[in-house]
């Protein structure tokens, strides 16, 4: 057994070993990427429902977009409802849109959005969204707004409607350099004159959550629980994703996703924008506050969404990179009923990317290591899949994923899947796990992958219980070239504490790039 071990780790660390090279080695890629948010107002089909049903909507979206030549753009996008009576109702697709110069610093802006999601299922039924729009937009020194007209389009069920949005567009810069570079060190020369490496790195922390709710007050559920719009008086144990980036030394903004698997019916989320700070921070331990805005719903009464979440928490420091931290706040919906406090923990990646000195103590740092990362779009086929209330039948999901390379064998994957057909709209999982690659063969087209996940999954009468969901799988890439390959994948998805059983099959399309990590 001591022979096996020894054996493990010293291959492992031949996977780890690299050799070191110069800033001039790394062909720099720089992309202008841009952060769009929009708000949009949508009727409701009141006339062709038996319950009561708000007459409006307001949605809002957050659309990450990434420009593949002056003109066109591609990206991702996430919606979720803030009024009306719909919280709980949240989508994820896909963009592709067109943007040309009319006068000066005017511009037609047109694009698609097709996706997946829901709240309502009596609504969506299956999820699948398709939104068309075109409009103008103005634009100065990289940031911009505008306004479009739109066809909000739940295909699959009887939600749809034409509309005006507004939208306001953040420039985002992103520095990478080929994916045939990832895992790779060089030693920084204090002499080198590269302009696009030796500029300030940016400072993030990327954290997976574990957190408790203890609602009180005027907190119910929704109409799936017998009585309906029962009092929720227990614990609710949700799992989250979060990221921080620093604008100044002791202050940030993030982002953060929550899932419940534990006290209700699965389908539970929420997903809040904010801002905190670090009032006391020395080597080892850090005291913050949070304050965020954003939404949420699903299996609990009815509301519009609008969700509030102050917290405040301390950090501890166990490596340069690795921490762990402890937090305690207030969920509350805004103008509505729910309401919670919460504690939790969470455990805490530490990484400055991007550039070669401190971005706040101008300090230059001595090493920096190419970090791989793989995007991907997947259609996700599920078959057969349990349901309660309904039959069973397939799903089909949209799935955006995020691998990131631990080495040149082994890597962490994180996934956001939502579906769009199979009349289960609402339904969607979010999954993290660890994965191992092959070498590339066949004249470096094809390599082989072997994966193992589990997270949270809930919504749309599928029956994962309270939502803690497993999924093996294995595939095969078929590179295109160094960055870019189609994949296919096959496997087992099952919930342990529910009836689903599925096999389904992921095919998809990935972009992989390497970005600098900075290391001391």
């Amino acid at each position: 057994m001591k022979k096996l071990l020894l054996l493990f780790f010293t291959l492992l660390s031949l996977q780890s070993y690299t050799q070191t090279y110069n800033l001039s080695d790394f062909e720099p890629k720089k992309i202008q990427n841009s952060i769009r948010l929009n708000y949009i107002l949508i009727h409701q089909p009141v006339s062709q429902v038996a319950y009561d049903l708000n007459p409006t909507m307001g949605f809002i979206g957050l659309n990450y977009n990434i420009p593949i030549n002056d003109w066109l753009y591609t990206g991702a996008g996430f919606h979720t409802a803030i009024t009306g009576d719909q919280g709980g109702l949240f989508t994820l697709g896909i963009n592709l849109g067109v943007n040309l110069p009319i006068y000066k610093n005017l511009y037609f802006d047109a694009n698609v959005h097709f996706g997946g999601g829901g709240g309502y299922r009596s609504l969506v039924n299956g999820g699948g969204i398709f939104y068309p729009n075109i409009g103008l937009q103005y634009k100065d020194k990289g940031y911009s707004f505008g306004v479009q007209y739109g066809y909000m389009d739940f295909f699959t069920g009887i939600q749809k409607n034409d509309n005006v949005s507004f939208f306001v567009e953040i420039p985002s810069l992103l520095r990478t350099t080929s994916y045939a570079e990832a895992q790779k060190r060089f030693a920084i020369n204090n002499k080198s004159k590269d302009e696009f490496w030796t500029r300030p790195a940016v400072k993030s922390v990327q954290q997976i959550t574990f957190d408790y709710f203890f609602p009180f007050g005027d907190s119910r559920t929704d109409a799936s629980t017998t009585p309906k719009y029962k009092p929720i008086n227990h614990t609710l144990s949700i799992l989250g994703f979060e990221y921080q980036r620093y604008l100044t030394d002791n202050t940030f903004i993030y982002a953060h996703v929550d899932a419940m698997y534990g006290g209700l019916t699965a389908g539970f989320m929420d997903l809040f924008f904010g801002m905190g700070k670090n009032f006391i921070e020395t080597k080892y331990v850090n005291f913050f506050g949070k304050f965020g805005i954003g939404a949420a719903g699903g299996r609990i009464y009815p509301e519009n969404g609008l969700t509030m979440y102050p917290s405040v928490g301390a950090d501890l420091k166990i490596t340069e990179k690795i921490g762990l931290s402890a937090h305690g706040g207030y969920h509350r919906a805004i103008g509505a009923t729910f309401e919670a406090y919460t504690a939790g923990f969470s455990i805490k990646y530490y990484g400055l990317s991007g550039g070669t000195t401190h971005p706040f103590t101008g300090e230059k740092q001595k090493e920096i290591k190419t970090q791989g990362i793989q995007l991907s779009a997947q259609n996700q086929t599920y078959f057969d899949v349990a349901k309660f209330g309904i039959p069973a039948s397939d799903l089909q999901l949209i799935a955006l994923k995020v691998n990131y390379d631990l080495n040149h064998r082994f890597y962490f994957a994180g996934e956001a899947s939502f579906a769009y057909e199979g009349k289960s709209g609402g339904y969607a999982h979010g999954i993290f796990g660890f994965g191992i690659k092959s070498n590339k063969f066949a004249n470096d087209r094809i390599s082989l992958f072997a994966e193992a996940a589990a997270g949270v999954a809930g919504g749309g009468r599928v029956d994962s219980g309270e939502g803690i969901l497993v999924r093996p799988t294995v595939g095969i890439n078929y590179h295109v070239n160094n960055d870019f390959s189609f994949n296919i994948a096959g496997g087992q998805m099952w919930s342990p504490f529910g009836n689903v059983n599925s096999s389904n099959v992921n095919i998809g399309l990935s972009y992989a790039f390497s970005i600098l990590n900075v290391r001391k």
